[in-house]
């Protein structure tokens, strides 16, 4: 990937801005979403039941396994692009970070310039803008090694391959504390007067720096617990997790199936506003740590204890309630037998993250000793199986009769539980 970014300047000389050829940096963006208005558009078409070869059309069952395939293999084609633009995305991230951390650096400048139009340069302005420089330049050299994974952006980056809400929350509180230390330590060490250097070492007293502290220590917490109860609850098989293309900056406020997520939301909310005040503190009285007040720590503190109450008890593995064999009108009432189509109801069938069709093709059935993948059926604007508390599939001939068990493996790999029926002769 490393290679790629670097054969960028080159490969913009040779494609226009408008390529889609989706093999380059230049077109991978508009070759992906190409190529998903063109699968979409392809989906509709056999929704509506046109563009079926004449060869399969006599038997519903050839029918349905042929537009199962032919889509699975669109979708297939239809994640590469995403994933490759999804590699691009991040590489072009390392430099806008950049941008966004040393354009920080340059506002901070600017602001003290104004202010001290009246009031003259200070020592406190000086420190100020030297903490900043002093930060800017490992997350520059840090956004430099992780080009390939988003710059800054990549210690954000979960193993879900989305920005998590706890890192960056805790980050936020990271580079503020770090930034007030660098603050009053430059200021320490321009000082010359006892007395001057006496108070700026009482700021750095509990009494001072106990809300930020408790904040800082309070994030921190929350993203060492969150990732190991997520990592325990996957592979305890009690949570589904799906990678993500690539992140996104509303990962920070929803859940994997990218839905407004009340926990996360507040969570970042209130942290946004502490940090505000914290900031608005340090910058008032330069001169000692942000005397964050306990209130607004305590408020901190049980918007953390909302957020991990939510990460404890969200998701679930599937779960099958009942099997009933799919019965056409007309047909008479009978045992399921080879051939058959058997409705799979229940909860949990597609994971949060797993609506898109490449992952709706790895739901899997297993009958028996059978895996028999679970077919995608096209309507407009989605599909209708899989779902997420339904899922119909065929009964495979290669299934012997008698009683065998049933369980669902959904994208994200999750086995449900066994659920037993019996196939007659």
């Amino acid at each position: 990937m490393a290679v790629e970014a670097s054969r960028g300047s080159s490969a913009a000389t040779r494609h226009t801005r408008g390529c889609t050829c989706g093999d380059c940096p230049v077109g991978a963006g508009p070759g992906y979403r190409q190529a998903v208005a063109a699968f979409r558009g392809r989906r509709d078409e056999l929704a509506a039941g046109t563009g079926i070869p004449e060869a399969v059309a006599y038997s519903p069952e050839a029918t349905r396994q042929w537009i199962s395939d032919e889509l699975t293999r669109s979708a297939h084609e239809v994640s590469e692009r995403a994933r490759l633009a999804g590699s691009v995305w991040l590489t072009r991230s390392a430099v806008r970070s950049l941008v966004v951390v040393w354009s920080a650096v340059v506002a901070l400048l600017l602001g003290q310039a104004l202010t001290a139009v009246g009031t003259g340069w200070t020592l406190p302005r000086t420190a100020g803008l030297l903490a900043a420089v002093l930060l800017a330049v490992p997350l520059s050299l840090a956004a430099w090694l992780h080009r390939a994974r988003g710059g800054v952006l990549a210690p954000l980056v979960g193993e879900d391959n989305r920005l998590s809400t706890s890192r960056a929350v805790s980050a936020g509180w990271l580079l503020l504390a770090g930034y007030a230390v660098l603050v009053l330590a430059i200021t320490l060490a321009g000082t010359t007067g006892a007395a001057e250097r006496d108070a700026l070492l009482g700021g750095f007293d509990l009494a001072h720096g106990g809300g930020l502290l408790t904040a800082v220590a309070l994030s921190c917490a929350v993203t060492v617990w969150v990732r190991h109860t997520v990592a325990t609850r996957v592979r305890g098989f009690r949570m589904q997790k799906v990678r993500a293309a690539r992140p996104r900056a509303t990962d920070l406020l929803t859940d994997d199936g990218r839905r407004g997520s009340f926990p996360d939301t507040q969570y970042v909310l209130v942290n946004a506003a502490a940090l505000a005040l914290a900031a608005t503190r340090l910058a008032r009285h330069p001169g000692e740590l942000p005397n964050l007040p306990w209130a607004v720590a305590l408020l901190v503190a049980v918007s953390a204890l909302t957020y991990l109450a939510a990460k404890y008890t969200e998701g679930g593995r599937p779960v099958i309630q009942s099997i009933v064999r799919v019965r056409e009108p007309g047909d008479l009432h009978a045992p399921i037998r080879h051939g058959d189509e058997l409705e799979i109801r229940g909860s949990g069938f597609v994971p949060a993250g797993a609506e898109s069709a490449d992952r709706l093709a790895e739901t899997v059935v297993r009958i028996g000793g059978v895996h028999v993948p679970v077919p995608l059926v096209p309507v407009a604007g989605g599909f209708s199986n899989p779902s997420d508390t339904r899922l119909t599939v065929p009964v495979p001939a290669e299934l012997d009769a008698g009683r065998v068990d049933v369980q669902v493996i959904t994208a994200a790999g999750t086995e449900s539980g066994r659920y037993a029926i019996t196939v007659a002769d």
